[in-house]
């Protein structure tokens, strides 16, 4: 008797239909909304979104499958057009429609607001670096800390002078597009001028025809800004191989041959690593090391003299030729990672404490969620 009775309730249609236009977005999307119908019997309620151009043109439903939730984005619509919606529901044999909603028209906003945050964040760090780089062309006195490595640039070329060695400079497996590569430029043109000023014969192996170009023209600029245009030897700029281990072999055979004094890895490197640092620590080479490939650094810190951890190799350009963008530049990306780092844990901090009086109160808590939303970025 009440399943009778359930049965003869019909389906209430949908109410509070609303149309309009996707916020923060390109353009081309109107959300549907909705009050949910009730629901007369046993059976679900699905839902059925109904557009036109004009009401009383004929709607046409616009989405493929039924649906369950109280809101549609319609994505295949037209900025500029007006469009009407309206919404079937139906449960079973029973059915009920809406009235029609609109005209709602697309359109593509220029800024999305759900990112905000990282407006803020462009701004404050722009504002940074503007202000250390017009500190620096000013002439301000800025304190670049000791990196070891790059202080023994000349010890290691005056003993492989002294001993009548070669020197050695790999970029490892890195192309010209890897900054790390990039980074290493100016210290081929470091070590390349002092070679030429002590008549040091410098060898650089490569791995990659474009980065042995490169290299070349970066050694021949070096000797002749030192005025030794003579010494400069295309021969010992040279392509070996692009395969890993088969560029691993042909620079120990290069090491082995001619004994270098003193070797640079200066690039992007791999498995081979180990296995080309050992090779120059047995000749008794001084060896120094660069690389981002964090895997590779303890190998290089075992096997070598000097060791250039992660964006130390970043920094050298400027170590070695303080000019103002890029020191000013330096200068700021340590201090927005000083406040970075002062941020993370006053976090940690904050949840850790949110964490032990959650009974007590919920303030703590709502602040780190807040903190955490601010920086978590919206797509």
């Amino acid at each position: 008797m009440l399943n009778a009775l359930l049965l003869l309730v019909s389906l209430t249609p949908p109410s509070g239909v609303a149309a309009f236009d996707n916020p923060n977005d390109e353009g081309s999307a109107i959300m549907v909304s909705w009050s949910a119908a009730e629901e007369p019997a046993a059976q679900p309620v699905l839902y059925q979104v109904q557009r036109a151009a004009v009401p009383d043109s004929g709607f046409a439903t616009v989405n493929s499958e039924p649906l369950v939730g109280t809101e549609y984005l319609d994505n295949s619509v037209e900025d500029g057009v007006g469009y009407f919606y309206r919404v079937l529901a139906f449960a079973g044999a029973d059915s009920a429609l809406s009235q029609a909603a609109g005209p709602a028209r697309s359109s593509a906003q220029w800024f999305n607001r759900a990112r905000a945050n990282i407006l803020v964040l462009a701004v404050l760090i722009s504002a940074v670096f503007i202000i250390f780089i017009s500190r620096a062309r000013r002439g301000a006195r800025m304190f670049v800390r000791k990196i070891a490595g790059l202080d023994a640039i000349d010890d290691a070329l005056g003993r492989a002078t002294e001993m009548g060695k070669p020197i050695l400079f790999s970029f490892g497996l890195g192309y010209i597009t890897d900054i790390v590569v990039i980074a290493a430029l100016p210290l081929l043109r470091k070590v390349a001028a002092k070679s030429a000023e002590y008549g040091t014969p410098l060898i650089v192996p490569n791995s990659d025809p474009i980065v042995m170009t490169v290299a070349q023209e970066t050694v021949k600029e070096a000797y002749t800004a030192t005025a030794r245009p003579d010494f400069y030897n295309a021969d010992n700029i040279s392509f070996l191989t692009s395969d890993q281990f088969g560029y691993a072999a042909g620079v120990d055979g290069i090491i082995m041959r001619e004994k270098p004094g003193a070797i640079f890895w200066l690039g992007y490197f791999f498995a081979e690593s180990l296995i080309m640092a050992e090779t120059g620590h047995s000749v008794g080479a001084i060896q120094l090391a660069g690389t981002t490939e964090t895997t590779q650094l303890p190998f290089f810190v075992a096997a070598c003299d000097y060791t250039m951890i992660g964006e130390e190799i970043y920094a050298a350009s400027v170590y070695l030729r303080p000019e103002p963008v890029m020191l000013g530049s330096l200068k700021g990306e340590d201090l927005i990672k000083f406040v970075l780092i002062v941020i993370i844990c006053a976090t940690v901090v904050l949840a850790t404490a949110a964490a032990l009086l959650a009974e007590r109160s919920g303030i703590l808590g709502r602040a780190v969620e807040t903190i955490v939303r601010w920086f978590t970025p919206a797509y």
